[in-house]
């Protein structure tokens, strides 16, 4: 019987550092334990862009750097008997399925693969169950990506099969680590308690190195070891649900602080987290420092799951257009100011713009354009300022004219402006909504690799 399973984390986002894994699969495969390992690797927009390439081409969808990721580790695991679960087939988890069948064969590895699907609600019975529970929807033409968060059922059924390795789409991003705990120590569906803390174990772990001092490090007053080389986390789970967060070896820290931040990260309601399993109550939560980066959580627990899921649809908002110049030396921030009154003038009526002075106002500049009116409050803080103007609309023609004000500026606008750069690409819009339970049908399948 199971009493502990090391959980690692092998990505926290799609841009994640594809070395992370390396260490984090040393570190579980010298334990000897039972172990598994994650890899969250989608975002909304990020499923989005996975639909559009899968559009161009139906083999891909799937994330850009599976490969890339995996060859390190695949090996390892599958012989160490390390689960890996990862929602890196995206847009296309057949796709993934396949990828990685074929670099199991490359590496001369007999695997099986669980396909979770059954998140994608485009499908026609599906836009039908968003069109009732969401007035709000955009036309059918204009929708790029509908996926519901699945809950971590179907990844407990694939491990059950046999499963070395779980491709999913859209699950939320807890039950990543939720699935291979009610596979290991058999938990049951309504056990709220134990399904609550092991669903915050799971949201510590999702975000990668945001738990061990990424996205953390404040010189001189949060100073994080070798930032450089941080170790990804790995979570010690009992099968009572309690559990100590650690990492792996290398940089970084785990300590009270970067537990507490990773804790609050993303959540409304301390006491009513709601996922596709339970409703997490961490409103009681403590954080107990160990030593040798080890901070073990109490006071979790968890309560019924929602009667909905969510689903977050995507769709076409139009394009975004970026133009940017430098301005250097005395009176550099009137200068950008006075090139972005001339921009401003001469765009087109019908799409949005904004202005922001990077240097001076950028982070806590606003759409509506209210900080930009404070400007002079700010004085002549630098002598290097970057102006960025920034313009959306559904009309490219329109668009593309905005822009082109900007790269006027060279020879029409203020003196010594230079460093012009233009970009202007399709713009994705979100929105979500709330559907029955009852309306999505995961499916799991089994791929066999055979070397």
């Amino acid at each position: 019987m199971v009493e502990r399973l090391l959980v690692g984390a092998g990505a926290g986002y799609s841009g994640d550092r594809i070395d992370a894994p390396i260490a984090v699969v040393r570190d579980l495969k010298a334990s000897g334990e039972r172990a598994a390992i994650i890899f969250e690797t989608l975002g909304e927009r990020t499923l989005a862009l996975a639909q559009l390439r899968r559009r161009e081409n139906p083999e891909l969808g799937y994330e850009p750097k599976l490969k890339a990721l995996l060859t390190p580790v695949l090996k390892d695991c599958v012989d160490s008997k390390i689960s890996i679960i990862g929602n890196f087939g995206a847009g296309n988890p057949p796709a993934a399925a396949q990828l990685i069948a074929e670099l199991a064969a490359e590496q001369k590895v007999n695997a099986r693969i669980g396909v979770v699907t059954g998140d994608d609600m485009l499908g026609p019975e599906g836009l039908e169950v968003l069109r009732a529970a969401s007035n709000e929807l955009p036309d059918d033409k204009l929708l790029v990506s509908a996926n519901a968060y699945l809950g971590a059922a179907p990844i407990v059924e694939a491990l059950g099969e046999g499963a070395d390795v779980v491709v999913t789409g859209r699950v939320a991003d807890p039950s990543l680590t939720l699935g291979p705990l009610i596979h290991a120590f058999g938990w049951q569906y309504d056990d709220w308690h134990r399904l609550g803390v092991g669903t915050m174990a799971g949201h510590l772990l999702e975000c990668g190195a945001q738990v061990t001092g990424g996205y953390f490090a404040d010189p001189g007053f949060k100073d994080v070891p070798q930032p450089e080389n941080i170790g990804f986390p790995i979570a010690a789970i009992e099968r009572d649900a309690s559990f100590v967060i650690g990492k792996a070896h290398g940089g970084g820290l785990v300590d009270k602080r970067t537990v507490a931040e990773q804790l609050l990260y993303e959540v409304h309601d301390p006491a009513a987290y709601l996922t596709p399993d339970v409703t997490a109550d961490i409103s009681r939560a403590s954080i107990v420092e160990l030593g040798g980066d080890r901070v073990r959580v109490d006071g979790i627990t968890g309560h019924q799951r929602p009667d909905t899921l969510k689903v977050t649809v995507c769709y076409d908002g139009g394009y975004i257009a970026e133009g940017e110049i430098s301005y250097y030396g005395p009176n550099a921030l009137a200068r950008a100011r006075l090139a972005a009154d001339v921009v401003k003038k001469r765009s087109p009526k019908g799409i949005r713009m904004r202005c922001d002075i990077i240097g001076v106002l950028s982070v806590l500049g606003d759409d509506t354009g209210r900080a930009w009116s404070e400007l002079d409050s700010f004085g002549e803080p630098t002598e290097d300022v970057r102006l960025r103007v920034a313009f959306a609309g559904n009309d490219k023609a329109l668009v593309e004219r905005g822009l082109q004000e900007v790269e006027a500026l060279y020879c029409a606008g203020p003196a010594a402006g230079g460093g012009i750069r233009l970009s202007l690409r399709p713009r994705i819009a979100a929105t979500s909504c709330f559907i029955p339970r009852s309306a999505v049908k995961p499916r799991v399948e089994i791929v066999e690799a055979r070397s």
